[in-house]
């Protein structure tokens, strides 16, 4: 079989393709939701006849919340290649706030734009554009092959967008159905505009939130302003002590379980094409800021951070009331790297606050939040280097193993419940304003990415 004959099938029939994306965009599967819980059922269906259209054995199952779509196909027969996994999600975000988008997020269209052609709708990104780069990936692989190329299961959910709530007991109720070598994800985006990426790792995240309490009830400031220990000036100074002059977290033992990167990758993230100015002037900023001695890139791949997220309390209505507040209220989130421990992490974040507390300083910790380890790939197994050569060649240029600052929970889910190293693969871009109005996802990305999966899958059958 000539790839060249798969990628030219890819190339013809791109209008095809595009014109079932559409279908797919038209459904407004919104998780969240429980008014649009039959479009989350009618995507799913859609899914499974688009697959069973393929040969593959699909089904429609159901759990709790949204349904998952789980699909096998067998390769060349008598073949001996991997058996790869690979996940999706069906299910977008809400369209608010509907005023501020131009068209109707579930009328897509292809629009001109000055950056090229460009998918605009609900999803066209995050995820179903990418989800379907795969799916037709197989379609051109089986159109001109009679077959795909090995064995592969296929494993959309319908929660994502809502946190998953069925995902981990789907996935432990069925280990033995949804076992592979290797994972595949197609979720992210690429570091700048053409340079292939794959993700090697991914941040984890601690969540947790506390509350100050001082005097019993308010307390008016002209009587007891001085005397009395005030919960907000006592919050602003646990907060001052988080970091240190150098941008540090001054937390102890917080950098526990944190490597420098490798010198190989570090040259990979210093030529791959990133723009700092744009990062940092696109939100109004005009300089980095942060841990002092590491890059922009670095410091959002590679550094743990401790961010404060929310604060509130005292009086907050129009004009002024003299008070001073019983209680003040903090969120916080730290992102993981390397090997750090979330559990660990969170006594020491507590310790620190704790150990600086002021006498007559009460403190109410929330027992309901979770964290989860950082997710590092296996980058020294051969796949991700044909992986990575399979990009660059469809892109003609070098791909690059990036990290990411956000967090995708179903890497670390396929490593802690089915032993599963994943690889995540994306061709998104930055400006795609996924989770936001007048979503898109460029033309190009999608050719592209369907031609990129199709020589990605060459390679790792090989």
């Amino acid at each position: 079989m000539s790839l060249s004959a798969v990628l030219s099938r890819i190339d013809d029939q791109l209008p095809s393709a595009l014109d079932r994306l559409m279908g797919l965009l038209r459904i407004p599967s919104i998780s969240t939701d429980p008014a649009y819980a039959g479009e989350c059922d009618a995507a799913a269906d859609w899914l499974v006849a688009e697959l069973q259209a393929l040969g593959v054995t699909a089904e429609k199952r159901a759990t709790p919340g949204r349904a998952m779509v789980v699909g096998h196909v067998d390769g060349p027969s008598g073949g001996t290649g991997p058996h790869l996994l690979f996940y999706g999600h069906y299910d977008v975000q809400p369209v608010d706030p509907l005023a501020l988008w131009h068209t109707d997020p579930f009328a897509p269209e292809i629009q001109d734009t000055p950056h090229g052609k460009v998918i605009r709708a609900r999803g066209s990104s995050d995820d179903k554009g990418q989800l379907m780069t795969f799916v037709e990936a197989c379609r051109a692989y089986r159109d001109v092959t009679g077959t795909l190329p090995c064995r592969i299961t296929f494993f959309f959910e319908g929660e994502e967008e809502s946190g998953s709530p069925s995902l981990i007991p789907f996935m432990r109720e069925n280990p033995a159905e949804l076992s592979a070598d290797l994972a595949l994800i197609c979720d992210t985006s690429m570091v700048a505009p053409g340079v292939p990426s794959i993700a090697s790792q991914l941040r984890g995240m601690l969540k947790d939130e506390f509350t100050i309490t001082g005097p019993r009830i308010d307390l008016h400031s002209g009587h007891y302003g001085g005397p009395a220990l005030n919960p907000l000036s006592e919050l602003s100074r646990l907060i001052a002590s988080f970091h240190d002059d150098q941008g540090r977290v001054a937390v102890e033992g917080f950098y526990e379980g944190v490597h420098e990167v490798p010198a190989d990758l570090l040259r990979q993230w210093e030529s791959c094409g990133f723009d700092e100015h744009e990062y940092l002037s696109s939100v109004g900023m005009t300089r980095a800021h942060g841990e002092e001695g590491y890059s922009t890139l670095v410091q959002q791949w590679a550094r743990p951070t401790l961010e404060i997220n929310g604060l509130w309390g005292g009086y907050q209505g129009a004009g002024t009331k003299t008070v001073i507040p019983s209680e003040a209220h903090c969120k916080l989130t730290c992102r993981l790297v390397g090997d750090m421990d979330p559990d660990k992490l969170r006594k020491k974040v507590r310790k620190h606050v704790e150990d600086r507390l002021s006498p007559d300083a009460k403190i109410t910790w929330n027992q309901d939040l979770d964290g989860s380890p950082a997710a590092v790939m296996n980058i020294n197994r051969p796949e991700f280097e044909a992986a990575r050569q399979a990009l660059s060649d469809e892109w003609a240029r070098e791909a690059v193993f990036t990290g990411m600052g956000g967090s995708i929970p179903i890497a670390g889910f396929f490593k802690e419940v089915l032993g599963l190293d994943a690889m995540l693969i994306g061709f998104a871009q930055e400006d795609d304003a996924i989770h936001s109005p007048n979503e898109k996802y460029n033309v190009q990305s999608f050719h592209k990415g369907i031609r990129s999966w199709a020589r990605v899958l060459d390679a790792l059958a090989k």
